[in-house]
């Protein structure tokens, strides 16, 4: 009896230790995983930041401004892409058997190069009717939109498969492909020239994406992966265009009450803090995927993951923040040539803004995984009402200080919106499990 005993007390432990192996190996693949997204997101922050540095001291402050507003258009478009096609990509298709994986992709990819097809179509046309330097502007990226979309697409895909030295590489070659680029815009020194530059280094890199993956884009089942994933796709659309939307309208209110110069100023203290801005930008590419994972390994951690996650954004903003406070003025102007005077005025609430973004995306990637799409859509409505609200209604009060630090405000008291949500979305699921979909 006591050797029964024995037998049936050493079984567990046994069966224990491998369980516990794994625990650490866990840990340190996300480890491998996250340092991946964050060499991926350094890589893409160093190409915008020497994009928008690069246009900003050829091209002066009124010219800097019409390139914004095409930055900030893509960044409108870069969002529906996201949410019809790679968003539902990450949700569903994160740690999946690779014939799955690659059916998903192709269709996937070619639904954000469909989008890109058909928004960049209309870009074309607008722009040529408008004509004059934001005319050519828009219809230069109009051309490039393809194929900025195309290599985004492929980021996204990379990292549900686990693969984010891909996706680094990926960037590495856009930001190669971007020098000689640059170079030739800078003879011509237009605007229309950097945009071009812009989009068509990142074409190559679409294409080269293309060998790395072994998969191609299919446009054809842009379709069938639209109706697929519409219970995800239209409120993750909607969501998405909300926060480029409202980014937008902020940028084209901000120009109608101050002037152009002023979207050129605020996008000036955007660059000052741009390694964060790329990051919460592309957030999703990373968190997403690691958030489904933790709530497939072990969902009582999602919280906490999202939680540190957040924090660990928030207090790095304000760090950086710190520092370019010291940043002597005979540096900033080095950098940033007559933008950094104005735009120097704006880091304090430009920091906060970013803190308080950074506190809410930890929420935001939970709800994701989660895919509590209805709880996630109605925080991001709140959250782009109230940056609209505070960023036009601070620019009528104080001009462009004003704007900012009426963003600043929204995006902190926004914040705790997303909290509120998780935490609700959590308790709906420990009561009412949400079965998967996986259908490529």
């Amino acid at each position: 009896m006591t050797g029964m005993a024995t037998g049936r007390e050493e079984e567990p432990t046994a069966a224990a230790a491998p369980a516990a192996d794994a625990r650490p190996a866990a840990r340190r693949a996300m480890v491998g995983r996250l340092s991946w997204g964050l060499a991926d997101q350094a890589a893409s922050s160093i190409s915008n930041f020497a994009v928008g540095i690069y246009v900003a001291r050829s091209l002066g402050l009124a010219a800097f401004g019409v390139f914004s507003l095409a930055w900030v258009t893509y960044g409108v478009v870069l969002s529906v892409s996201r949410g019809l096609a790679t968003d539902p990509l990450v949700v569903r298709f994160s740690a999946v058997p690779e014939a799955s994986w690659r059916t998903a992709v192709a269709r996937s990819s070619g639904t954000s190069l469909g989008v890109g097809a058909a928004i960049g179509g209309a870009c074309l046309v607008a722009g040529l009717a408008v004509g004059g330097g934001v005319g050519t502007a828009f219809a230069c990226l109009g051309v490039v939109l393809p194929g900025l979309l195309l290599q985004d697409a492929w980021r996204y895909s990379f990292f549900a498969a686990g693969a984010g030295r891909k996706a680094f590489v990926n960037d590495v070659v856009w930001g190669v492909a971007l020098v000689p680029a640059m170079v030739v815009a800078a003879r011509v020194n237009t605007v229309a020239a950097f945009v071009l530059a812009w989009g068509v280094s990142a074409a190559v890199a679409a294409v080269y994406g293309c060998v790395q993956s072994g998969v191609l884009p299919r446009m054809t089942g842009a379709r069938a992966w639209l109706r697929a994933h519409r219970d995800l796709g239209y409120r993750y659309l909607v969501e998405n265009t909300c926060v480029s939307g409202a980014a937008q309208l902020r940028a084209y209110g901000l120009g109608a009450i101050v002037g152009v110069s002023a979207v050129g100023v605020v996008r000036g203290a955007e660059l000052l803090l741009g390694p964060f801005l790329a990051l919460l930008m592309g957030l999703s590419l990373v968190t997403v995927a690691e958030s489904a994972r933790v709530l497939r390994a072990a969902p009582d951690r999602l919280a906490r993951f999202c939680f540190l996650l957040g924090g660990a954004q928030a207090v790095a903003a304000l760090l950086w923040g710190a520092a370019l406070l010291f940043l002597p003025d005979r540096l900033g102007a080095f950098v940033l040539g007559g933008v950094w005077d104005a735009a120097s005025q704006l880091i304090v609430p430009a920091t906060l803004g970013v803190a308080g973004a950074g506190l809410g995306t930890g929420a935001a990637a939970g709800l994701r995984a989660l895919g509590a799409a209805r709880r996630s859509l109605r925080s991001q409505l709140i959250a782009s009402t109230c940056y609209v609200a505070g960023g036009l209604g601070g620019a009528a009060l104080a001009g462009t200080v004003g704007s900012a630090w009426g963003v600043a405000a929204a995006t902190l008291c926004s914040s705790s919106v997303w909290w509120v949500h998780l935490r609700s979305a959590l308790r709906e699921r420990h009561h009412h499990p949400i079965r998967e979909v996986r259908t490529p």
